[in-house]
């Protein structure tokens, strides 16, 4: 079953639409004014239906501050001498990709709050009254919980994910006491008798885990805009010293705090929010403030609340502040949305910045081509392009970036990762310098290439992660229901149908068998078959297998116009019906089987549920999914549990390629590319690439275009 997303639900009146002549009035310029930030904000409250503007608030009217920022006392007085009820507003738990005090960069989601504000619990926030009266007996709300709590774990996504979870983690057996920023709202506003004396109490949860794990080592764990330098901690170096046995020492690097809380037996806290992601990683976080996640029989609290006696599962407590209480934005769309594809968003953007933020070299890029490299792999930190593989591998070692190169232009031996296009690449071919949508990056070998274990098999054999079978379905539906292919070609039923049906009456009980063609000079015929090598030799071989079916010989689109070889002569007597100028979507639509090579073709039939049999060793053979006459590696043979097609489309689809919006320009999942292939909103090659396409043919030879 498929569980649709969840989309926010919250308690009226932040989340709801105002009543008619309703007004929120900004106290503060920050809301209106034009930076990155400040744009954003005002979008997601807009569509939420609480448009920030200046004036007098009238009877109906709601103040707005954000947080209890150095400004929010403007708000605050103007609220007092209207009469106006406050709002509140911060940012959601889950923010950006970098710290937005460093890098600019917008929230995805917004708190807001008519009560009070989570940090601040002198008294009852919206998010402790929903923590307090929610039932959580919805099924739905709570399967989504689990799952998007465990892909939080599985993507170690945090608040701000500047981090780097491949970074060797410390020994494991440590206490793990999390420092903060001074004067944080969160301990300004911290206590329910006024404000903290936070550096005494910093310093008594230090002396606190050293004296109740008297044989552990400690470590500090230093806030991202401490590291920085942007803002002072509690905790500084003299902290790290050796009057108890030098067991105290700081954790400041990229380290991600899923990673950290691994390896902690203990995780001390006054009011971090890494003390909320704690318990996410099945900690019991001893807490020295009263932050929105103490109370709920999920810390241990030295300080406890007096109102919050309910206990809660980890569940609901993630339900509840990370499903319930804020406003999710999807920028992609324009519009809000559920947290679950917040989490798809950065699972796209995670994967681009992971990779690329050190730079990379790349080679063996054709100049049409290095456009589309520089737009996916270059958003970090700029792509270095070189002719020679020798002199970008040693650019590559002398300035610290990685290794990239056009699969099919390598030599063997090649060190670094290989490029080639991902399977729903674009509307119009590659061979018509149409940009990519999708690429895939490989760090072992490439899909196309059985002699050798490629990245994506060890994704198809492997384990999925949480969600992802759900996930999977749910876009192979997607895909089915829009039609969406690799390439997308239009086409119109030219008799087609009909003369499909007309040869199954004059065969009734025999199967339509589709043959697609391919490009014969392909890496994957070369690399991935052994007798058969021709499109013509596959007709020839199908037919004998099948001597009483109906054969449909569909010529690949990069053959038909004239582009590259792979034309069968004599097609019109070895098959029934040639397809001219038919979308794959179209063609599979008429048949029962399909028979390949290596074609693509194969894995869209497998999606659609039609048997496919494979005289090659493609990337959908070997794992029991199709019938296999060629020689398939025998590791996909011994691979168990055996994968299933969900397992199959989420490596495919999902977790091998990396796709790029074309109307943002930024990272993507694959569910905005296949609304974007569906929609035609597409950007189509320039001026300068069309004009090339149509001369490519006559400029073949000239090594300039390619290299």
């Amino acid at each position: 079953m498929v569980l649709a997303p969840l989309m926010p639900n919250l308690p009226p009146p932040p989340n709801a639409k105002q009543t008619s002549g309703s007004r929120v009035i900004a106290a503060s310029g920050g809301f209106l004014g034009p930076s990155r930030q400040a744009r954003r904000i005002r979008r997601i409250l807009d569509l939420a239906g609480h448009k920030p503007r200046l004036g007098w608030p009238g009877a109906d009217d709601t103040v707005l501050a954000w947080g209890h920022s150095p400004r929010a006392y403007r708000a605050e007085a103007l609220a007092t001498r209207s009469g106006a009820p406050l709002w509140r507003v911060e940012d959601a738990f889950l923010r950006s990709l970098l710290p937005g005090r460093t890098s600019g960069e917008p929230p995805v989601g917004l708190l807001l709050d008519r009560a009070g504000m989570h940090y601040d619990p002198s008294h009852p926030s919206d998010l402790e009254t929903l923590l307090a009266t929610h039932p959580f007996d919805d099924g739905h709300l709570m399967a989504r919980a689990r799952i998007n709590l465990d892909r939080l774990r599985h993507l170690h996504l945090s608040k701000y994910n500047p981090h780097d979870p491949s970074l060797p983690q410390p020994e494991p057996g440590y206490v793990l006491v999390i420092d903060q920023v001074k004067d944080d709202a969160s301990l300004t506003h911290g206590g329910e008798a006024g404000p903290l004396p936070a550096d005494r109490l910093f310093r008594e949860m230090l002396v606190f885990a050293q004296e109740e794990h008297p044989t552990a080592r400690v470590l500090i764990r230093a806030h991202p805009e401490t590291t920085g330098g942007h803002r002072p901690g509690y905790y500084s170096s003299k902290d790290a010293n050796s009057e108890v046995g030098g067991r105290v020492s700081f954790i400041d690097g990229a380290h991600s705090p899923y990673a950290l809380f691994e390896g902690a037996i203990a995780v001390y806290t006054v009011s971090s929010h890494m003390g909320f992601e704690a318990i996410l990683a099945g900690h019991r976080p001893r807490v020295f403030g009263q932050p929105f996640y103490a109370g709920w029989g999920l810390t241990q609290d030295e300080t406890p609340s007096l109102r919050r006696r309910r206990k809660l599962t980890r569940a609901q407590l993630f339900a509840g502040a990370m499903m319930l209480y804020p406003l999710w934005y999807d920028p992609l769309r324009d519009r809000l949305c559920a947290l679950d594809e917040v989490i798809d968003q950065f699972e796209a953007r995670l994967r681009a910045f992971r990779r690329d933020h050190a730079g990379h070299v790349a080679v063996g890029m054709r100049l049409w081509k290095r456009a589309a490299i520089q737009a996916f792999f270059g958003q970090h930190k700029s792509v270095t392009f070189a002719r020679d593989p020798q002199a970008a591998s040693d650019l590559a070692v002398k300035t610290g970036r990685g290794l990239i190169g056009w699969a099919s232009a390598l030599p063997d031996g090649f060190l670094g990762m290989r490029v080639e296009d991902g399977f729903l690449r674009s509307r119009g071919l590659g061979a018509d310098l149409v940009p990519p949508l999708s690429l895939v990056l490989d760090d072992l070998g490439i899909y196309y290439d059985p002699t050798r274990e490629s990245r994506l098999e060890r994704l198809i054999g492997g384990k999925l992660p949480p969600g992802g079978a759900e996930r999977a379905e749910a876009l192979r539906e997607t895909v089915l229901a829009a039609g969406v292919t690799k390439y997308n070609l239009t086409s119109a039923d030219d008799g087609a149908s009909a003369a499909i049906e007309a040869l199954r009456q004059l065969r009734p009980g025999e199967p339509v068998v589709l043959v697609p063609g391919q490009v014969e000079d392909d890496a994957s015929i070369r690399l991935g078959t052994d007798a058969i090598k021709t499109n013509r030799d596959l007709l020839i071989a199908t037919r004998k297998a099948l001597p009483g079916a109906v054969l449909v010989f569909k010529p690949h689109p990069d053959v038909e116009a004239g582009l590259r070889p792979g034309e069968v002569a004599d097609a019109a007597q070895l098959a029934d019906l040639i397809l001219t100028k038919t979308d794959a979507a179209q063609a599979l639509d008429l048949v029962d089987e399909v028979w390949t090579m290596t074609s693509g073709i194969g894995f869209e039939a497998l999606m659609r549920g039609i048997p496919v049999t494979c005289l090659g060793a493609p990337f959908y053979a070997g794992w029991g999914l199709t019938v296999d006459r060629g020689a398939v590696p025998e590791r996909r043979k011994t691979v168990v549990p055996r994968p299933d097609l969900n397992q199959l489309v989420h490596a495919v689809l999902i977790a091998y390629p990396r796709y790029l919006d074309p109307l943002t320009k930024t990272p993507c999942p694959p569910e905005v590319i296949v609304e974007r292939l569906a929609s035609g909103r597409v950007l189509k090659p320039s001026l300068a690439l069309r004009v090339l396409a149509k001369l490519q043919g006559l400029l073949a030879g000239y090594a300039w275009i390619w290299r």
